[in-house]
């Protein structure tokens, strides 16, 4: 069974998203998953097997060409193994890659972040003093930075996330997981 979850404030904010799609998506409004899984970024497969435990951990992963304008990658490759390992149980050599966990400073930033977000939700002026200080700490986190944009009144395919994405791909793609094949 494939779900997915969205890292978004609103159902009205997946909505687009999601036409066609016939999996169930679930809103985590509060990146609890994220923290989880020490997911820096969207999208991110993780594998969980029938008895609940994670069969491979958090991937750069694509599952559709919805990005492959933005990010040149296609879900082909992994598709494939989804599909060898639903099929024979066969996982990829990679599935034993062991993530690192959160630094002292992204979690800071997520806990900025969701400070940021809270304020925000009742109305007070200082969340962007909050969003700043997250972005500061992590900036390279799009489950912080990112997802800060629209919360901020930005668009997250505007200008904003074309620079971060330029940033982001300058720096080396930093990802806690299983980088995207190119």
């Amino acid at each position: 069974m494939v779900i997915a979850v969205a890292l978004d404030e609103t159902a009205d904010d997946v909505r687009p998203f999601t036409e066609g799609v016939s999996f169930p998506v679930l809103l985590d409004r509060d990146h609890v998953l994220a923290e989880l899984y020490a997911i820096s970024n969207v999208p991110t497969v993780v594998w969980i097997d029938e008895n609940g435990a994670i069969a491979r951990p958090n991937s750069a992963e694509v599952g559709t060409d919805m990005f492959v304008d933005i990010t040149g990658v296609r879900p082909d490759e992994h598709m494939d193994q989804v599909r060898r390992w639903v099929q024979s149980g066969t996982l990829p050599s990679d599935a034993d890659t062991e993530i690192r966990d959160l630094d002292s400073d992204e979690i800071d930033a997520r806990l900025a972040f969701r400070i940021a977000v809270h304020l925000r939700r009742i109305g007070q002026p200082s969340a962007a003093d909050w969003f700043a200080s997250a972005v500061e700490l992590a900036p390279m986190d799009f489950t912080v930075r990112r997802a800060a944009m629209p919360l901020q009144g930005m668009d997250p395919f505007g200008d904003q996330f074309f620079e971060l994405y330029a940033e982001w791909k300058s720096a080396g793609h930093p990802y806690h997981g299983i980088p995207r094949r190119r």
